[in-house]
């Protein structure tokens, strides 16, 4: 049974999963090549996934059937689970909490060498809609947190299978990662009265050097302080503090948005692996002035070092100006490394 186990000095949670060892290729290092055989996530093979917690189908058709555009399935390897409720407990000086929790995938499309850059509009839109419902139904249960949105792309970025899919994962504690974002906004909410990202929005429309797609309701830019080679955020321009109160128009907006954006990663640089995650307010906090739900793109271009593990410094190759304007049509771009 998978467990949470907490740092006692950084106050980090880990999640101790060896039922994860039984993925597909776990722990084999392989060379970069796509690989052919057998897909679970391919339409026909629905037997071969747990069966569906939601599915975008024609209306009447039966479930686990192949006419799907869209489904989201309990992962066969979770990393939590939730047929118990959270037991906390000490093992000496150390905390644990059992690894109550929801693991499910969501299979973006039928279509097994689809990329999301290339999709059509509307199946964009469709997985925006399938992360807002799984959320919705998630926050229902009083025994959750917290719930992580990703996306693995390619096996350098950690996905296992290369059919198009991401990840919801959701917990009964706030990741330190999120926790440190809430705290920092805060400060800054407590000293300027502005919530910290609605400001970065304001200082990125005005400088202009890092903004990579804007819409309406959206804007991508590269962070000014990036952490890694074309990373990109992509945040909704009035203040929002949950995801899941997405409105229809931005879903709309966002999907076009998304598509741009990783259109460009892929163009410029030549699909490179790469992980997305979105960061929301906590399942059970208010709406609050401080905190704006955003999308975190990472490519996976460069590889933490002693010196980054042992400071937690990041060392990036590339500033987030000239990233910005390699991601333009017809850019070339030198080696990252």
């Amino acid at each position: 049974m998978p467990e949470f186990r907490k740092d006692p000095v950084t106050g980090r949670w880990v999640i101790i999963a060896t039922e994860r060892a039984k993925r597909p290729a776990a722990f084999v290092i392989e060379k970069s090549t796509r690989r052919e055989g057998f897909c679970p996530f391919c339409a026909g093979n629905e037997s071969h996934t747990p069966p569906e917690v939601l599915a975008y189908r024609p209306q009447g058709s039966q479930h686990n059937s192949p006419d799907w555009w869209l489904r989201v399935v309990p992962n066969k390897f979770p990393a939590l689970v939730s047929n118990e409720p959270v037991k906390r407990s000490g093992d000496g000086m150390y905390d644990r909490i059992n690894g109550m929790g929801v693991h499910e995938v969501v299979i973006e499309t039928p279509d097994h060498n689809a990329h999301v850059g290339e999709m059509d509009p509307h199946q964009v839109e469709e997985i925006i809609w399938a992360y807002r419902d799984r959320t919705i139904e998630m926050r229902k249960d009083p025994r959750l947190e917290y719930v992580m949105i990703f996306k693995n792309h390619l096996r350098e970025a950690g996905a296992s299978l290369e059919h198009p899919h991401s990840q919801i994962i959701a917990m009964p504690i706030i990741p330190k990662r999120v926790q440190e974002e809430l705290d920092g906004a805060q400060r800054y909410f407590d000293y300027k009265e502005r919530c910290v990202y609605c400001d970065m929005i304001s200082q990125e429309k005005k400088d202009g050097a890092r903004v990579v797609a804007e819409s309406e309701h959206f804007i991508a830019f590269l962070p000014y302080a990036s952490r890694f080679p074309f990373e990109c955020w992509i945040l909704p321009k009035e203040h929002d503090s949950f995801f899941h109160d997405i409105q229809k128009n931005e879903v709309v907006d966002l999907a076009k948005v998304l598509r741009e954006t990783m259109a460009r990663l892929k163009e410029s640089l030549d699909d490179p692996p790469f992980n997305w995650m979105l960061h929301t307010t906590p399942l059970r906090e208010g709406t609050n002035a401080y905190y704006h739900w955003h999308m975190e793109i990472i490519p996976k271009l460069t590889r933490q070092a002693g010196f980054e593990w042992g400071t937690g410094f990041y060392i990036n190759p590339y500033a987030p100006e000239d990233a910005c304007k390699l991601l333009q049509p017809g850019a070339e771009v030198r080696e990252v490394g």
